[in-house]
């Protein structure tokens, strides 16, 4: 089983990679972030600068402008994993394979999921050339990069799930766009509302956990925030191909 997954996975890295798409939001992806890592360091460079450390100053206003920028390029990212497949018709060829449909979904999830940590490598190079030059808080950066990955595997599942509801890519992307759009924005109605309800679902707002590893604090409730939504749609992305390859 685990072979077919490393398999699976491997043939959806390479194919990333041989689409032009894939490099311009790469390019991009890589141009923004290090605007939004120049931009505050020059500020904290400046003699009239009160901030209070280099790390929380530049590498955290960094990774939190990282993590927006994520969120806006993923649906690109994950809208051909299986629509694609099911538009070139090569997801009956899936089917009709000894593959299980387990090993399909976790070899697509852990093939965009290596990408991701790929993107989030080039991003970390940024923050960690300061280091010839001056001390950085490393267990912070290490916390942030934990919920970042968190963050990014959440993001990932979801995009696989609402990729195997149609054969459109272009539909799959606006699904996913809406579906992070809404658990972004479901924190307003806890901050406006002292409800125990408008809290919980204040609670569940998707990059409102990441807050905490940005100032470098690990909390349980947020690494089991993250593992759990990964899961829920990867289990919901099981059963409905699952029953596709069953009913057809």
């Amino acid at each position: 089983m685990l072979n077919n997954i490393i398999c699976i996975a491997n043939n959806e890295l390479r194919r990333f990679f041989k689409s032009s798409l894939a490099w311009i939001i790469l390019a991009i992806t890589q141009f923004f972030v290090a605007i939004f890592f120049y931009v505050p360091l020059v500020i904290y460079l400046q003699p009239a600068s009160v901030a209070s450390g280099l790390t929380d100053a530049v590498v955290a206003t960094m990774y939190g402008f990282s993590a927006y920028i994520i969120l806006v390029i993923s649906p690109l990212l994950t809208m051909r994993l299986i629509a694609e497949e099911r538009q070139l018709g090569t997801l009956r060829l899936l089917f009709s394979s000894p593959l299980s449909i387990t090993e399909i979904v976790l070899g697509k999830f852990f093939g965009i999921l290596a990408l991701y940590l790929i993107i989030l490598l080039m991003i970390t190079l940024m923050p960690l050339s300061l280091l010839f030059g001056t001390q950085l808080d490393l267990g912070q950066i290490s916390s942030i990069l934990v919920g970042l990955s968190l963050l990014v595997a959440s993001i990932a599942s979801i995009g696989l799930f609402l990729s195997s509801l149609t054969n459109s890519p272009t539909v799959a992307a606006i699904s996913t766009y809406g579906v992070l759009l809404f658990l972004m924005l479901i924190k307003i109605g806890g901050t406006n509302s002292s409800s125990e309800i408008a809290m919980e679902f204040s609670y569940l707002a998707i990059d409102k956990h990441y807050n905490n590893f940005l100032a470098g604090l690990f909390n349980s409730a947020d690494i089991f925030y993250y593992v759990i939504l990964t899961i829920f749609f990867l289990i919901l992305c099981i059963w409905r191909l699952d029953a596709e390859r069953t009913y057809g």
